[in-house]
């Protein structure tokens, strides 16, 4: 079991206080602790970590990153072609994505080191382009499945790549059919979330079981453990990881390859709002922010989960039960973009600072302009400096470039 996210720094807090809102805060220093523990178990174990940029994609910081980590893994061509030019050059660049179409291919295969398929058709329509284009660059990239072990540890259905009839991976039986594996030199599986290590080692015990037979094979030269793992919490079991990843290297002469992107970034950063009117209705005081669920932190109504959110002055924690509850909610028309319901010791008041904990990870890459609510500024609170740098800000013109767009396309 996981304890909470630590609260957050008086630098931190203080920040809170000098933004106009609504605002991301990221934390230099915990993000650089953050990768240097990932540093450490890539030494001590031999395994290539590299960032998901699914849960992270500041590319400006990707050069204090690129000193710590392997490279990046990308879902697409927008992000491969991101961590191919703010990574280092050196760095190796993974992309793993559902489904390509014939565009997508031509595009990822001078940005990507490793390529790698969700199904045996994908790799089938594209062999021939993939290794043509090995062949006349004279480039060394390398092809892999997607393999579906079969094997559920989580809890949330939405995070589950293999509930039965999921579209994400290959299963074994349909391997052991495939007519040939020509091209392929690598396995990757992603079954994991917010997990710790004890789920990491049943799923490679199931992943030997189905898939023993392949990983023997001396085509095979890497094997991608995928994300999902919480290897920079406090509990993580680091030490069984880096036998695992030892054993695995050993065992079948592979590159082993991790791709966190929450452990990367856990910890450190907030997502601060303001108050705008305390409004009750039915016996429920609602205090309405400047910021939204939906818009800006969605894995709160998707997940769900109760973000842990505080007063910036005092730096009070809001708790499930207490004197004075309200529920946070977003500005939006959605009668849904509710936050959660937090009690403090005394009255909330209109104009005051909310900071919500541990918001670096799958927010900001997952905010959208809905409603035309203003976005939140995203600022670097640098390790060695309490002055604020701004990394993106928005304005109206953003918003109307999307919508220009639309209006185009429609």
């Amino acid at each position: 079991m996981f304890s909470d996210p630590p609260d957050p720094s008086d630098r931190l807090f203080s920040a809170a206080q000098q933004v106009d809102s609504p605002a991301f805060i990221i934390d230099e220093g915990a993000l650089m602790k953050n990768a240097g523990i990932l540093q450490s178990v890539a030494q001590q174990s031999g395994a290539k970590i590299v960032l998901a940029q699914k849960a992270f994609a500041q590319p400006q910081l990707y050069p204090i990153l690129g000193r710590f980590l392997h490279g990046a893994c990308a879902s697409g061509v927008w992000e491969a072609r991101l961590a191919r030019e703010n990574f280092p050059a050196e760095a190796e660049v993974i992309t793993c994505a559902p489904a390509y179409s014939s565009a997508d291919i031509t595009e990822l295969l001078p940005l990507s080191d490793h390529l790698d398929f969700n199904s045996l058709t994908q790799w089938k329509r594209y062999r021939e382009q993939c290794l043509q284009f090995q062949k006349e660059r004279n480039r060394e990239i390398r092809f892999g499945l997607r393999i579906n072990p079969e094997f559920s540890t989580g809890e949330t259905p939405l995070y589950d790549p293999c509930a039965p009839g999921s579209r994400l991976g290959t299963t074994a039986d349909h391997l052991k059919r495939a007519e040939s594996l020509e091209g392929i030199s690598g396995l990757h599986f992603h079954t994991l979330c917010e997990q710790g290590f004890d789920d990491l080692a049943r799923t490679v015990q199931a992943v030997e079981e189905h898939f023993g037979w392949l990983l023997a094979q001396p085509q095979i030269t890497y094997l991608n453990l995928g994300g999902g793992h919480w290897i920079t919490k406090d509990e993580y079991d680091r030490e069984g990881l880096i036998s695992l990843v030892q054993r695995l290297r050993l065992d079948y002469a592979l590159e082993v390859y991790l791709e966190p992107g929450e452990a990367v970034t856990i910890h450190s950063g907030i997502l601060v709002g303001t108050i705008l009117d305390l409004h009750e209705s039915g016996g429920v005081n609602n205090a309405i922010l400047d910021l939204s669920a939906t818009a800006h932190m969605p894995d709160v109504l998707e997940m769900p989960y109760r973000p842990e959110a505080f007063r910036v002055a005092g730096q009070e924690k809001g708790e499930e039960k207490g004197a004075h509850t309200y529920r946070l909610t977003g500005n939006t028309c959605l009668a849904g973009d509710q936050i959660g319901d937090y009690s403090y010791s005394t009255p909330l008041q209109i104009g005051e600072r909310i900071c919500f904990n541990d918001m670096a990870h799958y927010t900001m890459v997952k905010t959208t302009f809905f409603n035309g609510v203003r976005h939140p500024t995203i600022y670097l609170l640098p390790a060695a400096s309490d002055s604020l740098q701004v990394l993106r800000e928005f304005s109206f013109q953003d918003y109307v470039s999307l919508k220009a767009v639309d209006k185009e396309s429609g």
